[in-house]
C-alpha cells in the first residue's frame, strides 16, 4: 500500500504546481496590461474615439492594441475576460494552506511559545482573518473613492502592518508571513472577483442595450487594479518566506513584512513611471536596496533565540513516534547525520542558523519532526545535501522502518 505521507507529498507538490503556474499566469497578464495601460500614446486623435493606443511586436509579428476609456460604440465579437487566472491562484492558493498549514498544524501553523491555542481554533482564525481584511479594505476603498489616493495607501499600508503584527502574536514566525501573504493575496483576488469583473460587466450590459456606460465603474475599477498591481511583489515575497528562517523567524518579522511592502512600492513606482513614460526614478532602487539592508540586520538584530522555539509542546503523533521501538536507533542515526546543520547553534562550517528554522538536537525535536525525516531521508535522498554526512542505505531503511511501524 503506498504511504499515506507519500500521497499527501505528492498531493501538495501538485497543488504547489498548479498554484505557481497558475499565478504566473494572473501576475504576468496583470504587469504586462498595467504598463500597456500606462505606456499608451493619448495624444493621438483618434478616429474610432479610442483613449489611446500602441504599436507592439512580439513572436515576428506587429500587434496594434487600442483601449476605450469606457467602452466602444459596438459589442465586439470574442471578448476574451482575464479572471479566471485571478480566481485559480487563489483557490489553488488556499488548497495548499489547508494542505500545508491546516492539516499540519502541530507543526507548521501554531507554536505555544507565541499562542497556546487549538489547531481548530488556529484554522478560525486564519479563515476569519482573511474575510476581515477583505472586508476592511473594500469600505477603506469605497470612503476613498473621491479623495488623495495616497491617502487610501497610506490607510491600506497601516492595516497591513497591523495584521503582521498581529499574525505574529498569533501564528508560528512561518505560518505569520506566510497569512500575511494570503491575507493580502484575498484582497487581490476579491477585487476581481467582486469589483472589476462586475464593473466591466455592467458595461456591457448597458453597451449591449443602448446606452452610455457610467465611467465610475471603469474608475472603480482601475483604483483596484493599481492596488493590486503595487501589492503584487510583497505577496511573491512572503509566499517564499517560510523557506527562509532569516525573514520569518527574527524578533521583527513583523517589521521586516512591513518593510517589504515598501520595497514592493519603490521597485514597481520605478517601472511603473519609465513604462509611462515619464522619466527614470533611479532613486527607487537606491531606496529599495536600503530597505533591503534593514531587512536583513533586523533578521539578524538580535539574533533569533531558537531555544525558545523549542518550547512547543508534545503532540499525540509524536508522542507515538518517540515510544516507538527502534527510536533509539532512528535518533542516534539523525543525531549523526543531521544535527550538525539542523542545531540552535550549527557546527557546520558556514551555516549560522538551522536549515528552514528545523532543529533536531533532541528527541521532542526529532519526533516531531517524523514525516520530514522519513520523506526527506528515508524515503528520497534530498537529506543530507549531497549526503555530506554520509548516512548509509541501510540507515535510511531503518528511518523508514520507524515511521511505517507508527503510521501504518
Amino acid at each position: 500500500m503506498y504511504d499515506f505521507a507519500l500521497l499527501m507529498e505528492w498531493l501538495e507538490f501538485a497543488v504547489r504546481w498548479l498554484h505557481v503556474i497558475t499565478a504566473i499566469a494572473w501576475i504576468g497578464s496583470s504587469f504586462y496590461f498595467i504598463a500597456l495601460d500606462l505606456g499608451l500614446h493619448r495624444d493621438r486623435d483618434l478616429d474610432t474615439g479610442a483613449d489611446g493606443e500602441e504599436w507592439q511586436v512580439h513572436g515576428g509579428g506587429f500587434y496594434h492594441i487600442q483601449k476605450y476609456l469606457v467602452a466602444p460604440k459596438n459589442m465586439p465579437d470574442g471578448l476574451v475576460w482575464f479572471k479566471w487566472e485571478s480566481y485559480s491562484t487563489w483557490l489553488s492558493g488556499f488548497a495548499l494552506l489547508a494542505l500545508v498549514y491546516y492539516l499540519g498544524g502541530e507543526m507548521f501553523l501554531i507554536d505555544p511559545a507565541v499562542l497556546d491555542i487549538a489547531v481548530w481554533q488556529g484554522v478560525a482564525i486564519s479563515v476569519a482573518s482573511l474575510a476581515f481584511g477583505w472586508v476592511v479594505y473594500n469600505q477603506l476603498c469605497k470612503t476613498f473613492v473621491n479623495a488623495n489616493q495616497t491617502v487610501l495607501m497610506v490607510a491600506l499600508f497601516a492595516v497591513l502592518v497591523g495584521m503582521a503584527l498581529f499574525y505574529t502574536n498569533v501564528f508560528s514566525g512561518r505560518a505569520a508571513l506566510l497569512h500575511l501573504g494570503a491575507f493580502t493575496a484575498t484582497i487581490m483576488s476579491a477585487n476581481v472577483f467582486f469589483i472589476i469583473i462586475p464593473n466591466q460587466k455592467i458595461v456591457v450590459a448597458d453597451l449591449i442595450a443602448g446606452k452610455a456606460p457610467d465611467p465610475m465603474f471603469g474608475k472603480i475599477a482601475k483604483q483596484r487594479s493599481t492596488h493590486n498591481n503595487y501589492l503584487t511583489l510583497p505577496v511573491i515575497f512572503l509566499m517564499l518566506s517560510n523557506h527562509y528562517p532569516l525573514a520569518f523567524a527574527s524578533e521583527y518579522n513583523w517589521l521586516i513584512a512591513s518593510l517589504i511592502f515598501l520595497m514592493g512600492v519603490t521597485i514597481r513606482h520605478y517601472f511603473n513611471t519609465v513604462h509611462a513614460r515619464k522619466g527614470n526614478p533611479t532613486w527607487t532602487w537606491a531606496v529599495t536596496v536600503i530597505l533591503f539592508i534593514i531587512v536583513a540586520w533586523l533578521s539578524s538584530a538580535p539574533l533569533y533565540d531558537w531555544e525558545e522555539e523549542e518550547a512547543k509542546a508534545w503532540t499525540p503523533m509524536a508522542e507515538r513516534y518517540a515510544a516507538a521501538e527502534t527510536f533509539d536507533e532512528v535518533h542516534d542515526v539523525v543525531i549523526g547525520r543531521c544535527s550538525m546543520c539542523h542545531a540552535a547553534e550549527p557546527v557546520w562550517n558556514g551555516l549560522l542558523w538551522p536549515p528552514k528554522g528545523v532543529m533536531l538536537e533532541t528527541p521532542q525535536q526529532i519526533a516531531l519532526q517524523a514525516e520530514a525525516i522519513y520523506v526527506q531521508s528515508g524515503v528520497t535522498h534530498a537529506m543530507p545535501p549531497a549526503n555530506l554526512s554520509g548516512i548509509s542505505d541501510e540507515e535510511r531503511a531503518l528511518i523508514r522502518a520507524w515511521f511505517r511501524s507508527v503510521d501504518g
